[in-house]
């Protein structure tokens, strides 16, 4: 089983050290967070940056909006990127369940499932080469699978999960190990009710703080600000993994759920952190 990291928002200025770390160690990929209405850094500009100073890790979005975007250019900007990654970008999507995200882009929320659709047919088409339309050519550069990057589909409802079957791509799921087995199972169960051969890959996310007292604080500050909207931050702070005992017995949990990668997510900003994970997961 793989493990990523998932790289702090709260200081963009420090990615390229913790992305550096991460390459050099034990860690598979590295994720990013998206939000418009919010001090985040954007990703696809953000990773196109770490894929320059990287050479082998994954980068990974957790998860794109891209309901939020206009999808030729969200097609265009994903490719350029895998190219330039050399087939390493991971695009993990989702369709955003902010008000003021959709506010802020012109978009009706109330649709954004049926406009993530429609995006992923659309830039697939183009992934291929196909033109546009009967009077506009073909949008390039072309990634380097025909089918395009890697696709992860996050969220909790059953269209979400479907997605995971329908487009042949993997499921992100930001549950805790205990009540993950009935998500896995459905998205299983989709996947062969679509005829899908083997198996989905499914990613867990899961957030972590290593380090003395100020950097777990620094943490739980940064995850209680980012899911304030929806009403339960404390819980989803409660769930922050803050010793190598519960990191390490997370991952054997979500091991023997049959997960094929975990995410380790750091809200916290010190990039020492990176180092001390590597050396409980190396």
């Amino acid at each position: 089983m793989h493990i990523g990291l998932g790289l702090p928002i709260a200081d963009p200025r420090a990615l390229p050290d913790w992305a550096r770390r991460a390459d050099s160690g034990p860690f598979s990929t590295l994720g990013l967070l998206d939000r418009l209405v919010y001090h985040n850094p954007e990703p696809l500009v953000t990773l196109a940056l770490l894929a320059g100073i990287t050479s082998r890790i994954k980068l990974q979005t957790e998860v794109l909006l891209a309901p939020l975007r206009e999808p030729v250019l969200l097609a265009k900007q994903a490719a350029t990127l895998d190219r330039l990654c050399g087939g390493r970008l991971v695009l993990g999507l989702g369709v955003g369940g902010r008000a003021d995200d959709h506010e802020a882009s012109g978009t009706d929320i109330r649709t954004r499932g049926r406009r993530l659709d429609h995006h992923i047919d659309l830039m697939r088409r183009l992934w291929a080469g196909e033109p546009y339309s009967a009077t506009c050519g073909p949008i390039g550069p072309t990634p380097t699978s025909p089918v395009g990057p890697e696709l992860l589909f996050g969220g909790y409802w059953l269209a979400a999960l479907r997605r995971v079957a329908r487009y042949g791509g993997g499921f992100l799921a930001a549950v805790a190990p205990d009540s993950a087995e009935p998500q896995f199972d459905t998205v299983r169960g989709l996947w062969r009710d679509h005829g899908r051969p083997g198996q989905p890959r499914i990613v867990a996310q899961v957030n972590v703080a290593l380090g003395p007292e100020p950097v777990i604080d620094d943490a739980r500050a940064n995850i209680s600000a980012y899911y304030r909207f929806l009403g339960n931050a404390d819980l989803i702070t409660s769930g922050l993994l803050t010793t190598p005992q519960h990191i390490r017995s997370t991952i054997t949990q979500f091991h023997a759920l049959g997960v094929d990668e975990v995410m380790l997510y750091c809200f916290g900003r010190d990039p020492d952190q990176a180092d001390r994970i590597a050396d409980i997961i190396g």
